[in-house]
């Protein structure tokens, strides 16, 4: 007996970018409610999630893809390496970290769980979806309901957190430290 996801992998790639936007919508808000802003490596890894993003955004409005996959694959090996930099450099004993822990780890810990999580899942699901159900070559699909609100909760928040990381970094090297936006008073 084969086992397929078939027609749920729109909903299953759907559910998937809103795990990602919703991971991208806290790290905002925390960002604005306790007032701190992230740092190189954690910029770094909100692109790692933006570009999982990209590639679950992808089969979502074009069909599921080895190639599609490939993109989260590699998007988060690279945050899971800029994640797992991130640990090694506060692992030391006495050493608070950056940032404010939620439930006891860092947001760079949760990060390098969730891109192994996410590694794990994209595995799993090219290991499950024939690739059956997607559109012809070039073609479009026309995403469900679930596939337009993760579609708008994505590109809003990624377009919030290119804007933000410019007034926070101009147009040159983020602070290792940053304290301030750079271009607010």
């Amino acid at each position: 007996m084969k086992i397929t996801l078939g027609r749920t992998a729109p909903c299953v790639n759907s559910l998937a970018l809103l795990g990602v936007s919703g991971i991208l919508w806290f790290a905002f808000a925390w960002q604005l409610l306790l007032h701190e802003l992230p740092c190189p490596l954690c910029l770094l890894q909100r692109a790692g999630f933006a570009m999982v993003g990209i590639g679950l955004l992808l089969n979502i409005r074009f069909g599921s893809r080895p190639l599609h996959y490939g993109i989260v694959v590699v998007s988060a090996l690279a945050g899971m390496v800029s994640a797992a930099r991130q640990v090694l450099l506060h692992i030391a004993p006495g050493d608070p970290g950056f940032g404010s822990p939620f439930l006891g780890l860092h947001f760079y810990t949760w990060a390098l769980v969730a891109f192994f999580a996410l590694l794990l899942w994209s595995g799993l699901v090219l290991m499950l979806d024939d690739m059956g159900s997607a559109p012809a070559a070039g073609g479009k699909r026309a995403p469900g309901w679930l596939g337009k609100l993760a579609t708008v909760a994505f590109l809003s928040i990624l377009l919030i957190n290119v804007l933000s990381t410019t007034v926070e970094c101009g147009f040159g090297p983020c602070p290792d430290n940053p304290t301030g936006y750079q271009w607010l008073p």
